[in-house]
Parts: structure tokens; C-alpha cells; sequence
């Protein structure tokens, strides 16, 4: 006779064979499986370039007026990612795109996570001084009740080559501190020299010439 499966064996059966099938991952979300519901626009023009610490964007987005009726009914929260352009992955295994979700470093900065609305919506980012120079886009996320995403929405193409904008950021340095250092460094140069003629001096009056022998 066969072997009676039980009810264990039966769930690693059912867990195996699930597991066979693209997409199956306990907690993961495979990017090419999302629809994509969302219009999501932001302020850069194309190729502009915005400095990290001081320029804002400003993103909008909203429910695609295409979208069936009912789309958006496990909607509760729209987040909000700047995100890398191709250009800027290249060599870069940690801006690496993954079609896992769970796993993919396209948009590692957050702009913000709003309670979800299908009219429109809008948000002003300035732009975080950690953000590093790199060409980006924006792409908003919607994410259900248990914070997983069932929907997107970017403002470049499939290709992502399309809309992208440059940040540059801070140096670290500023005019203040270079000017601060240039006082520094010539002060320091008057003091050294200050300090070369002092003892140039005292040298000559410890060390008075000697008189000649009477004859």
C-alpha cells in the first residue's frame, strides 16, 4: 500500500510546490508584479541639477484615472522614494536593482509614507544633506494594511531613462571655514617667524664676542 502523507508532510508538500512558482517568498514582493495605478509627477526639469542641504522637490501623484473601479481599495499608505537611475548603478553593487523588493537598493532614500487619497496629493522634500551625488527619479509606492506593496506609480519610463534629474552633494566644506583657514594658516606663518627672530635675539645676547687678549 502507499504511504499515508500526514497532515505535516502534506503542508511541506503544498510549501515545496508553492515555492516552484515565481514570485513565492514568505514576506517578499516581486517588483514585476505590481501594477502600476499610481501618476506620480515631481518639480525637477529633466537634467536639472539640485544641491543636497539646500533645493526642494516637490512630488505629486495620484490614483491612474484608467484604473478599474476598486483598485485602490486596499490602499492605506503612499511612500515615497527617491530612487537611482541606471546611470548611476553602474559599478555599484549597492545601488543594485532587484526584482525582489526585499532585496533591491534602486530607492534606498525616503521622501515621506502619507495616509493614502486617490485625488491629488502633493509633498515638498528638501533635499537630505546625506543624499549622494547620483541621477534619480521618484516612484511612489501604495502599501496595504500590513505595510506591503500592491501598487507603484514613477515619474520615468519602464527603461528609467526618461525625466531623471541630478542631486550634488554638500563637499563639506564652506567659504566661512576656508576663510577661517586662511587666517589660520598665515597666522600661524607671522607667529614661526616671530618666534625664529625672538630667538635670534636672545642667541646674540648670551653669546656677547669676546674681547681681544691684552697684549
Amino acid at each position: 500500500m502507499a504511504p499515508t502523507l500526514t497532515a505535516s508532510s502534506s503542508f511541506l508538500v503544498a510549501v515545496v510546490i508553492l515555492s516552484a512558482f515565481p514570485g513565492f517568498s514568505s514576506g517578499s514582493v516581486l517588483f514585476s508584479t505590481l501594477p502600476r495605478t499610481l501618476v506620480v509627477s515631481a518639480s525637477p526639469q529633466p537634467g536639472q541639477v539640485l544641491k543636497a542641504g539646500e533645493d526642494k522637490i516637490t512630488v505629486t501623484w495620484s490614483l491612474n484615472g484608467t484604473a478599474p473601479a476598486g483598485t485602490d481599495a486596499s490602499y492605506k499608505t503612499v511612500q515615497l522614494k527617491l530612487c537611482y537611475a541606471p546611470v548611476s548603478q553602474v559599478d555599484r553593487a549597492w545601488r543594485k536593482t532587484k526584482d525582489d523588493l526585499a532585496k533591491d537598493k534602486t530607492c534606498t532614500h525616503l521622501i515621506t509614507s502619507r495616509p493614502y487619497a486617490a485625488s491629488n496629493q502633493s509633498y515638498e522634500y528638501l533635499v537630505q544633506k546625506d543624499v549622494p551625488t547620483a541621477t534619480y527619479f521618484v516612484r511612489a509606492y501604495a502599501l496595504d494594511a500590513n505595510k506591503v506593496q500592491v501598487g507603484f506609480g514613477q515619474t520615468t519610463d519602464k527603461a528609467k531613462d526618461t525625466n531623471l534629474f541630478e542631486v550634488e552633494a554638500i563637499t563639506g566644506r564652506h567659504a566661512s571655514l576656508d576663510i577661517a583657514a586662511s587666517c589660520f594658516s598665515a597666522f600661524s606663518v607671522l607667529s614661526l617667524a616671530g618666534f625664529f627672530m625672538a630667538e635670534k635675539r636672545r642667541g646674540k645676547k648670551g653669546n656677547p664676542t669676546t674681547p681681544a687678549a691684552n697684549m
